[in-house]
């Protein structure tokens, strides 16, 4: 086995390098993975790359297979598909899907992959995170056949959102969005998109992920009477305002949040994180999904390539990161 590989790193907020990394001896019950691709996930990522993890929660952010400390050097990342080269007969030459940073091979316990079903290639698997985020945050919700419900924020999370609602039967649905170009998405995956001056009010539910203050108060304002905003961002170290006033008390709105570090409590009991993330791979099967990597770059220009999609420079929902 080659015995080493190479790993990005966040090396100084809004800086990034290719390092080389040693490779374990694998003991019994590990996998050896030669990475297909990873994915950025442009929000949580973008905040890590800026240095903008606050100090009280670092260690609530480590990912699963992180390296160093924020504010840095770190290496983080946690979607990644690849091919398992030695470990236990059923898996070797195996396609998986892993919470593993962006790194050429990783050496991991079996049970730290998840294969990946007939129907999930490789390049559309480095959404698992966000499907399983938005598998959590339906399981949160427990949205009904009927509802009115509207997703603000048409990013990775909200797209995966939409796409699992609109399987829902009767549901009136809408994807809301600033920018006009989401409306593309928003059609491949089939979810009615409008602008946000456009958007029905009187809902049942909306989930909130455009990690904006605007879209927050959008939010609320599309409540009807005893609705609830189920918030999916994360700030960081951002102040975010959130209005209380004017109707906010009269209709007895709620937010509640959502989040994917820990199994929803109305299924903790029964399911484990292993089992979401298996569900949200499942789920990928549907090509739909496609519409959402929108972009892909060679990890070796991993370092030139984050500053762009930390800043938007380079627009993406999720950008995939091809390995030779």
């Amino acid at each position: 086995m080659e015995r080493t590989a190479r790993a990005f790193w966040v090396t100084a907020p809004g800086h990034g390098e290719i390092r080389s990394a040693a490779l374990p001896e694998p003991n019994p019950g590990d996998v050896v993975v030669r990475t297909l691709y990873s994915g950025v996930s442009r929000g949580t990522e973008a905040l890590v790359f800026g240095g903008r993890v606050p100090e009280s929660l670092r260690e609530d952010m480590r990912a699963p297979h992180q390296e160093g400390e924020f504010p840095g050097p770190v290496k983080y990342g946690y979607l990644n598909s690849g091919v398992v080269e030695q470990g236990l007969p059923g898996l070797v030459g195996r396609e998986v899907f892993c919470l593993y940073p962006h790194q050429t091979r990783y050496v991991v316990p079996a049970d730290a992959v998840v294969p990946l079903p007939e129907g999930v290639p490789a390049r559309r698997a480095v959404l698992a995170g966000a499907v399983e985020t938005a598998v959590n945050a339906l399981w949160d919700a427990a949205p009904r056949v009927g509802d009115r419900v509207c997703v603000v924020g048409a990013g990775m999370v909200g797209c995966c959102v939409a796409r699992l609602l609109s399987a829902l039967p009767g549901v009136r649905l809408q994807l809301v969005d600033t920018d006009p170009a989401r409306a593309r998405a928003a059609e491949r995956l089939g979810v009615p998109f409008a602008a946000p001056g456009a958007a029905e009010d009187g809902c049942d539910l909306v989930f909130h992920a455009s990690a904006s203050d605007e879209g927050l108060a959008l939010s609320l304002g599309l409540l009807g009477t005893e609705g609830e905003v189920i918030e999916l961002s994360w700030y960081g170290d951002r102040q975010v305002r959130v209005p209380l006033g004017e109707a906010f008390h009269p209709r007895r709105l709620a937010v509640r949040c959502s989040q994917v570090g820990r199994v929803s409590p109305a299924r903790s009991a029964r399911r484990t994180l292993r089992d979401r993330l298996a569900l949200a791979v499942s789920l990928l099967a549907d090509p739909a999904y496609d519409a959402l990597v929108t972009g892909e770059s060679p990890f070796e220009e991993l370092p030139a390539t984050m500053p762009g999609l930390a800043d938007g420079r380079i627009p993406a929902l999720c950008h995939a990161i091809a390995y030779a």
